[in-house]
């Protein structure tokens, strides 16, 4: 399952995790792909949906918290992970953007109690994509 902000690159990460090209566009509802669940940017945003990203959780493995680097906006409430019974993995998005905000980015996915490592990727340039997907899928053909 993959949350994060409105913009933050969740549909261009769920469709590198998922080798596919679809159209970027808002995201209204949860959309179920390949290996991936993406949730709108509106359930993070909104505390009345927080019921909502619960229940989408028990259909998910692994919950990725994406954080957006070229902005500096503090979007999660502390100890938010806590909530996810799966693991939850912190994944800076845009890390070729702005990079003197990442050490904010850090902190807040520290806050948020989101396991470390945490992955800094940027679909523009392929950093860090790889590495998720083999944390993520290695682990799945392991079971």
């Amino acid at each position: 399952m993959v949350i994060g902000p409105t913009n933050c690159g969740k549909s261009t990460l769920v469709n590198a995790l998922n080798d596919e090209m679809r159209p970027i566009r808002k995201t209204q509802n949860l959309i179920y792909g390949k290996h991936t669940i993406d949730v709108p940017g509106s359930y993070i945003e909104n505390t009345w949906m927080y019921k909502y990203l619960i229940s989408a959780m028990q259909d998910a493995s692994h919950v990725l918290i994406l954080v957006d680097q070229s902005k500096t906006a503090a979007v999660y409430s502390p100890g938010f992970a806590k909530v996810f019974r799966c693991p939850v993995i912190g994944v800076i998005t845009k890390a070729d953007l702005r990079p003197e905000n990442e050490e904010f980015c850090i902190k807040q996915l520290q806050k948020t109690g989101a396991s470390d490592p945490y992955f800094k990727i940027s679909v523009q340039d392929g950093t860090g994509i790889q590495a998720l997907k083999e944390c993520l899928f290695e682990k799945k053909k392991d079971r």
